[in-house]
């Protein structure tokens, strides 16, 4: 594959990580960074934890552009695409591979009142300055977002309301049953489970059925889309984000996406899968950059996050609709995992709440395959290392 100009749509921590697994393999041609915020690339997760909390007020990644020689675009959008070309805000610009790191954007209810997300390190900075003690907000979602803002709006001595349509937080990411487990940290919240949003007005929340929740500051955390819709009209697969094969490799010659918008084939579980995590952004690059210069690497990692909520690490690794059955380490008093078991007993994924070796022991397992010992697992004293048959 003969590639001169490379350009990399999306400048988050996917597009940055490809640029340099671009120059790290070697390629000397020309590499265009398209970047829609004016922001150089930064991590997103630190958004929610420390910056929000005012520990931290950047999260910006180091890596030096221009030592690099890469021709960084800020404030650059991509409005559209055919072969060869990606049409921007800025006017064409022409390729000869192309690398979709547009990320996701997230999802908004519908209301003519303020809603905040939580997205960019300018959603980010905007919301800390809301959250001060007194203030009332109304949190739309209990899941990974909405559980960490929660947090620091807890700890900036807020009045939160959650509003989560599901049975327990975290219901829709892992299922009630575990969700439930985490609902004692909510203790000192206001927590509507089974409760739908009808709009988000002036002053508040409107509650299906009519109830209005007063707010001060109203954060909508009900998830993301990926952001492929400037590829609309574009002679490429879209089906939940840009279709990729295990390559990571689009149906568009010279082609390849990477990080929230791409949805690749899993070799390991024969499913295709879009992980919306830092850890993927990280290292999927690798395999995109190895992809378009025509090397033969698959990309099939087991997928891995974490989220800081209420004083705990809550960590995941695997893919849980692999499993069959569930099975505890621990009481939900104290320090405790979920693991998820296939109908031989394999490990299809481990979710470890303040038991950061279950993960790490549990994320080799996983890789490597191997079956487990349940009457050996279920006791939270031997390491799940020591449960493998």
């Amino acid at each position: 594959m003969n590639v001169n100009h490379v350009v990399v749509v999306g400048a988050g921590l996917a597009g940055v990580r490809t640029v340099e697994a671009l120059r790290g393999r070697g390629f000397d041609g020309r590499v265009t960074l398209i970047g829609e915020e004016r922001h150089r690339p930064y991590d997103r997760p630190p958004l929610s934890k420390a910056v929000l909390f005012g520990d931290a007020d950047t999260s910006y990644v180091g890596t030096d552009l221009a030592a690099i020689d890469v021709d960084f675009r800020p404030g650059v959008s991509a409005k559209s695409l055919r072969a060869g070309v990606v049409e921007t805000t800025e006017g064409e610009v022409h390729y000869d591979g192309l690398v979709i790191a547009t990320g996701a954007e997230p999802i908004r209810l519908p209301g003519d009142g303020p809603q905040h997300v939580l997205r960019t390190i300018d959603d980010a900075h905007e919301l800390r300055a809301m959250l001060v003690p007194g203030a009332r907000v109304a949190i739309i979602g209990a899941g990974w977002i909405g559980a960490e803002v929660a947090t620091a709006a807890r700890r900036a001595e807020c009045a939160v309301t959650v509003i989560e349509a599901g049975a327990a937080p975290l219901a829709t990411a892992v299922g009630a049953e575990i969700g439930a487990r985490t609902q004692r940290w909510y203790d000192d919240i206001d927590l509507r489970l089974g409760t739908m949003v009808d709009s988000v007005d002036e002053g508040g929340v409107r509650l299906v059925g009519g109830e209005f929740v007063d707010a001060h500051v109203v954060v909508t955390g009900i998830g993301v889309r990926p952001a492929v819709e400037w590829l609309t009209g574009a002679d490429i697969d879209l089906h939940n984000g840009v279709v990729v094969d295990e390559h990571l490799r689009a149906s568009l010659p010279n082609t390849v996406a990477v990080g929230d918008c791409a949805a690749w084939w899993s070799r390991r579980w024969q499913t295709r899968l879009r992980v919306e995590h830092w850890d993927t952004a990280l290292n999927a690059p690798e395999v995109a950059a190895a992809s378009l210069l025509g090397e033969d690497v698959a990309y099939d990692p087991v997928p891995y996050f974490w989220s800081e909520q209420f004083g705990h690490m809550v960590q995941y690794a695997g893919h849980h609709p692999a499993g069959e059955r569930l099975v505890y380490r621990g009481d939900p008093e104290g320090k405790w995992s979920a693991v998820w078991l296939t109908a031989d007993d394999a490990l299809a994924a481990v979710l470890a709440v303040d038991r950061p070796r279950d993960l790490v022991q549990g994320r080799r397992i996983i890789d490597a395959g191997h079956r487990l010992d349940v009457e050996r697992l279920v006791d939270p004293d031997v390491p799940l290392r020591d449960c493998v048959v």
